[in-house]
């Protein structure tokens, strides 16, 4: 398994994650210009935290995306009390950095992730986005180009894991450091200023 850091953070220097984060989120964050998905991370997050709910998939309308009519009927109704449980047994949200487990697929975020990709229609990307809305500092979003830029197109979230405990939660360390000189709120998680900063650099190159 592998994990490459974008080139913005590969360079001592904040300064290109900083301009990119900058760009995605709008100076003020949500000032103008800044890009739709820039309000996934502060949509109705009083959403309840063990159910999906209708703020969750207008939520990841935000990031592009849309969840068939399979899904909402599921996860809001035919199968809600299931995915209920698979949320419980997954637990409260929590930085993924200090997880001391092996993320395998005995795990129960992969339980979920798989229980949701049984939905007809809904793909890693759409089920990582689902659950990345419940449980935004444990799960990376996956999408093609995040998954180009940094080299995890066959395997992300253990990668990521190790690569952000590294050196002593170096990389992590240094993600908060930057949601805090851009002026971001709390509810902007570690793996999404990561996940920002490979999206907006992927599509600078035309990815």
């Amino acid at each position: 398994m592998t994990f490459r850091l974008p080139e913005a953070l590969q360079k001592s220097d904040d300064a290109d994650a900083i301009a990119l984060l900058k760009r995605y989120y709008g100076v003020p964050y949500l000032g103008a210009g800044c890009a739709d998905g820039a309000h996934f991370d502060t949509w109705a997050t009083n959403s309840d935290p063990m159910r999906f709910t209708a703020d969750d998939l207008v939520a990841i309308k935000f990031l592009s995306v849309e969840a068939p009519k399979t899904a909402v009927r599921a996860l809001l109704r035919d199968r809600s009390a299931k995915f209920s449980a698979l949320l419980v047994d997954l637990g409260p949200d929590r930085d993924l950095v200090y997880e001391d487990e092996l993320l395998d697929s005995t795990w129960a975020g992969w339980q979920m992730m798989e229980a949701l990709r049984t939905i007809p229609g809904v793909g890693t990307t759409i089920a990582s986005k689902l659950l990345a809305r419940k449980r935004p500092r444990l799960r990376p979003i996956w999408d093609t180009v995040v998954a180009a830029v940094t080299d995890t197109v066959s395997a992300q979230w253990e990668p990521v894991r190790t690569a952000l405990s590294a050196d002593d939660c170096a990389l992590h360390r240094r993600l908060l450091r930057l949601r805090e000189v851009v002026g971001l709120p709390a509810e902007v998680s570690a793996l999404r200023i990561l996940d920002v900063i490979a999206w907006r650099e992927g599509k600078d190159r035309g990815l």
